[in-house]
């Protein structure tokens, strides 16, 4: 058992840390290279509708501060557009610019393309396994830890 522990353990810290080092390298050799990966993950927060500030912060899991510093910076990149409520400037709502929009359906053409090339390799069989243990693992951290569901 204790052998298991430390083999997932690792896999799950370097496929971790493997995705995002995939990620980055992809999003700095494409035409949106100004972008961190924060700020991506932003904008996949943010999706394809018009959102609350505190609904993205509660999605991703930050302060409102915090959200507010990455949109004051993608407002500047124009990436998100910012839109204040007439009738109380403390309600605001963030939407994707047409750069931004562009981001996120290349950033998320760019997930499923790097999915579907391992599920490719994958036999039905394994691929069911996967997904069962997948949502095993999510169901588990998500209790263990009170993760909100995105």
């Amino acid at each position: 058992m204790q052998g298991s522990v430390k083999i997932i353990n690792e896999l799950l810290v370097e496929l971790f840390n493997d995705i995002l080092t995939i990620e980055k390298a992809a999003l700095q050799n494409s035409k949106f290279s100004d972008l961190s990966i924060t700020e991506m993950h932003v904008l996949e927060a943010i999706g394809l509708t018009s959102r609350t500030m505190t609904d993205v912060a509660g999605q991703i899991g930050v302060t409102v501060g915090t959200l507010t510093t990455s949109i004051n910076r993608l407002v500047k990149k124009e990436y998100v557009i910012r839109n204040r409520s007439e009738d109380d400037r403390r309600f605001v709502e963030i939407e994707l610019s047409h750069t931004g929009k562009l981001a996120y359906r290349i950033h998320e053409s760019f997930h499923q393309t790097m999915v579907k090339a391992m599920v490719d390799k994958l036999s039905d069989e394994d691929n069911e396994v996967l997904i069962n243990s997948l949502k095993k693992l999510t169901t588990f951290f998500r209790n263990q830890y009170d993760v909100i569901e995105r």
